[in-house]
């Protein structure tokens, strides 16, 4: 059997020198290079006559050479080369820059092939550099040449060549995760002949067929892990049954609001989970002011009236903070006692803290990172809480839930993620939608404008700095680069303190220390700053009801879901809330959506559209968020494969629950390689 753990040096037509260039493109091993698939194909198998031929198309032809090579100096180091080519339909020139050695190749009245991107001038047809072939052979003509990634020193030639050469090397062993008998079931090819057809198609349908196989196997594995971890979570009997009536009624009733029916549901949802002998691992997912925080609240003050205690963890300390404030508040007529833990504490703060959570003289604790620390012991932890989760990895959350026994778990998200894929990435959890904004809450004004609206838009800031209101402004970038026009939070922050000279202008971004951003922040929500310019460190940020103003520079340059993260920062309060999109892009997708900006405030259809233009990689981010990156795989468009592989899972489960039998450990070994981490914890 091959070995796909070989390292890349030894596949025929890597050299030293390539090595670097290949591991650039993350191909480390033989697996690595056979699972490099195309990002696109070429078809150069059609070839036209010279007289079908269109400007701005990429076509191949057949064509005789009726003229030696013609070379002529434009300047010093740069020389064109031009050879005209007929058939019996027409005729175009074809031209080259600095391949001097391509004068000794063509020779009148032989015949080529040719592909490349048709132009001319004048209504003569020209193509530039094109690829050929002498007719005969189809190295770079005649057949659907796959097109990938590169990076500096590697051509689509080269890699063409080195994966070509790695696919024989596997020789038509690779052993098939897959059992015939699914195979079979779903039409899908096998393993060998999907990597042969996906790199080199003869046809377009076979490239479909290789990429519905890999597909389809990558989103069952994803299922399949899924699925096991749920099972695991379900299997354990033995989590905390919290008792149903505890005074959890008389909280809502000391609130300051009623709670929406949205809220009301999802509480329901919680307690349900918390009353039952299984342990609760369940996704509250609800728009930016959709009143997530004062759910968990009341899960938390259940956990309590129980004899528990809870945890709750928050990405940033600002947030830690303003979380730990709010608890204060509402928990204080109860007797409930809460600890603040961040990374700022003195050590004698700390101890003091360690020992009351030990001693079970704190009863909720609430802060970042600095909860996972090895050192933090509780008496008797119920119930765990990750707000933001997409900011915490898979580990950081098992490592809390690790300090009670079979705890129940609540993570919370502000980012909308489609329902539909919020049941496959966070399968292992149960979900609950917060899908109401609290009554008083008002739409945010939202305007996308071009760098000609400057100084009207700067205008506008001013008049509700003079209203007494407050301003952020977001910037993509932290410094100046040379290479990038983008407007930089420093350079922006000496415009701004130019532009509003009797205001109070300050700065923020991720590489300052924690305890500098906090300042920042906390001179913001005190009205000690009126306008702050910053990255997106503020997406998850305090509450200021008095700001009424966000700016987005080089709004071109976020995602849909993080822009409208951002514009959440503001309408927190009773005044009218504006959000102002700059951008410098002409280009249709921008202008797309900035439409979608303007025209909602609903984060959920947002995020459907986030998906559609922008596709899963960079809706998601990193696999540090827990969600699988897939080489073949879309997760918006694959829908339909989506659905087959959720059947295929569950029947295999159904006959091996725990993926024992022979047939089986192709797939269990993929699962086991996708969801180690979590399936670990």
């Amino acid at each position: 059997m091959v070995e796909l753990s070989q390292d890349i040096q030894y596949v025929k037509g890597v050299g030293p020198s390539r090595v670097e260039a290949l591991h650039r493109l993350g191909i480390y091993t033989l697996e690595d290079i056979i699972t490099y698939f195309p990002r696109e194909y070429e078809d150069r198998s059609h070839l036209k006559k010279i007289v079908e031929l269109s400007f701005g198309e990429s076509a191949a032809f057949r064509g005789t050479v009726v003229s030696r090579m013609v070379e002529t100096k434009i300047r010093p180091k740069m020389a064109v080369y031009k050879l005209l080519v007929r058939d019996e339909t027409g005729s175009i020139l074809i031209t080259w820059f600095n391949q001097p050695y391509l004068k000794n190749v063509f020779k009148p009245g032989e015949d080529y092939i040719f592909f490349g991107k048709v132009n001319g001038t004048f209504g003569k047809l020209e193509m530039q550099s094109p690829t050929f072939d002498p007719v005969g052979q189809t190295k770079n003509t005649g057949k659907i040449i796959p097109l990938y990634p590169l990076t500096q020193g590697i051509t689509q030639n080269v890699l063409r060549t080195i994966i070509e050469n790695a696919v024989k090397l596997t020789n038509g062993e690779l052993a098939d995760p897959l059992p015939s008998t699914l195979r079979a079931k779903y039409g899908l090819c096998e393993i060998n002949e999907a990597v042969q057809k996906i790199h080199f198609p003869s046809k377009l349908n076979d490239f479909e067929k290789a990429r519905f196989r890999i597909a389809f196997e990558e989103l069952l594995t994803l299922q399949l892990g899924l699925l096991l971890l749920k099972k695991k979570g379900n299997d354990s009997d033995n989590g905390i049954s919290f008792t149903r009536d505890n005074g959890i009624q008389e909280m809502i009733d000391s609130l300051p609001y009623q709670l929406t029916g949205a809220q009301a549901r999802v509480l329901k949802d919680i307690e349900k989970d918390m009353e039952s002998c299984k342990s609760m691992n369940r996704l509250v997912q609800g728009d930016v002011g959709s009143g997530k925080t004062v759910v968990a609240m009341l899960a938390m003050y259940k956990a309590v009236k129980n004899g528990y205690q809870a945890a709750m963890m928050a990405p940033t300390a600002i947030l830690a903070k303003q979380h730990y404030e709010n608890a204060k508040k509402m928990y204080e007529p109860f007797g409930i006692r809460c600890g603040l833990f961040t990374s700022e504490l003195t050590k004698k703060q700390k101890e003091t803290l360690l020992v009351q959570l030990k001693n079970k003289e704190i009863d909720i604790a609430i802060g970042t990172h600095a909860l996972i620390e090895d050192n933090i012991e509780f008496a008797n932890l119920g119930l765990v809480i990750t707000d933001e989760q997409h900011r915490f990895g898979v580990r950081q959350r098992g490592i809390l839930s690790s300090k009670g026994e079979n705890v129940d778990t609540l993570v919370m998200t502000a980012t909308p993620i489609p329902r539909t894929l919020a049941i496959i990435l966070y399968g292992d959890l149960d979900i609950s939608i917060i899908d109401e904004l609290p009554p008083g809450r008002q739409k945010i004004d939202t305007y996308a404008v071009g760098k000609n609206m400057e100084e009207r838009v700067n205008e506008f800031i001013r008049k509700e700095l003079q209203k007494g209101r407050q301003a952020y402004i977001v910037c993509p970038l932290v410094e100046d680069s040379e290479n990038m026009d983008l407007k930089s939070v420093m350079k922006r922050f000496e415009y701004y303190q130019e532009v509003f000279q009797e205001f109070n202008v300050g700065f923020l971004h991720g590489k300052m220390k924690p305890k500098d951003k906090d300042a920042i922040m906390t001179g913001f929500k005190d009205h000690k700053l009126d306008v702050i310019i910053s990255t997106t460190v503020i997406e998850v940020g305090v509450d200021v009801p008095n700001a009424t103003m966000m700016v987005i520079e080089n709004a071109e340059r976020f995602g849909l879901s993080q822009l409208h993260q951002l514009r959440g920062r503001v309408g927190r309060g009773k005044e009218k809330s504006y959000c102002i999109l700059k951008y410098e892009s002409n280009s249709k997708v921008v202008k797309e959506r900035m439409d979608i900006m303007q025209a909602t405030n609903d984060g959920f259809v947002i995020s459907e559209k986030d998906l559609e233009l922008r596709g899963p990689g960079e809706f998601f981010g990193t696999r540090q968020h827990g969600i699988p990156e897939f080489k073949v795989a879309n997760l918006f468009t694959d829908m339909n494969i989506l659905k087959e592989a959720q059947e295929a899972a569950n029947e295999i489960l159904e006959r091996d629950i725990n993926l024992v039998s022979e047939e089986n450990q192709g797939i269990k070994r993929k699962v086991d390689q996708l969801f180690a981490e979590r399936l670990e914890l």
